[in-house]
């Protein structure tokens, strides 16, 4: 992680309104009131893992608020995923109250008016998340901000334990591993997610998001498989092929498409990675459960432009 701010490198009378630009331009507008302004104390790391930003906080107490006039002017469409590191942090939104205690997450959307309270000694981790990667996931968002995920399941405390091992790890992957380990980290949120608001709030919206999360669970388990079809992954995710292809078709793909973009991102990474440059193309595609090399130059093409051949050689 790389240190933005510190208020050790700052004039006491300057510490508060410098630390509050660094926040504003590292994560959203917003207003906020310190507790003490005399005493007032924050350093703020930040770093990426692939297109996910982490930004990681510490801070005296104080309270925030983003305003309808902060998000009427927001730049971006991100989603945060918020887990607290240490201290406590009270938040609302959307008329939801959460209170955070180490090791407890939440998601946030910056596009919604929210507020906090920062109590002494808190340390926060926020995972700044395309809003389109996490809907692929789980379709709309909305009934799952300001949800509490405390780690006492056995998936969100799975995913508490590996989100606090990302910010000592960030900026030392390769890019084929931070790939990975971005999708690792977003279908582990949104299977928290997705187990948190059904069991909160059994609805008929969180039983689509836990077919949707089936599928794709189903489908990578079987990846490599040539004989992977959409009888055998409905199966395997307990639900109709019917009813398989309707909740996807909400995200516009089906399981047939989806069987093929990933094994086409599985190459693609494949043909990226230095450490398998041994490895010729057709072997990486028969890998990943194609069986027509004609077919899968034709497909890889239409989804990024080139033939695999001229793409690894790009890559080089």
């Amino acid at each position: 992680m790389e240190r933005l701010f510190s208020t050790h490198d700052v004039h006491q009378r300057d510490r508060f309104s410098y630390w509050h630009d660094v926040a504003c331009k590292n994560l959203v507008e917003h207003e906020c009131q310190p507790q003490s302004s005399r005493s007032f104390h924050a350093e703020i790391e930040s770093a990426m893992l692939a297109d996910i930003g982490l930004v990681l906080f510490e801070n005296s107490p104080m309270t925030v608020v983003r305003t309808l006039r902060h998000v009427a002017h927001a730049k971006t469409d991100d989603l945060f995923l918020c887990r607290q590191v240490a201290g406590g942090l009270a938040l609302e939104q959307e008329g939801r109250e959460v209170d955070l205690a180490p090791g407890d997450m939440t998601l946030l959307d910056p596009m919604l008016p929210y507020q906090g309270r920062f109590s002494p000694g808190s340390r926060l981790l926020v995972l700044k998340i395309r809003r389109r990667e996490l809907e692929a996931r789980l379709g709309k968002t909305f009934d799952v901000v300001a949800r509490s995920l405390k780690p006492i399941g056995a998936e969100s405390g799975l995913t508490s334990a590996f989100l606090a091992m990302l910010p000592a790890h960030a900026g030392y992957l390769s890019p084929v591993a931070e790939e990975i380990v971005r999708d690792q980290t977003l279908d582990m949120i949104a299977v928290s997610l997705a187990k948190a608001i059904r069991e909160q709030h059994p609805r008929l919206s969180s039983h689509k998001m836990l077919a949707v999360l089936n599928v794709r669970a189903a489908i990578d388990a079987r990846l490599t498989d040539p004989a992977l079809d959409a009888n055998t992954v409905a199966a395997a995710a307990g639900i109709s092929v019917r009813y398989a292809n309707a909740v996807l078709a909400q995200q516009e793909t089906s399981v047939a498409r989806l069987i093929r973009t990933k094994r086409l991102a599985r190459c693609r990474r494949a043909f990226e990675d230095p450490l398998q440059q041994h490895r010729t193309v057709s072997e990486i595609a028969y890998g990943w459960g194609f069986s027509d090399m004609t077919h899968f130059g034709r497909a890889f093409k239409r989804a990024y432009g080139v033939l695999p051949s001229e793409y690894r050689r790009n890559r080089k």
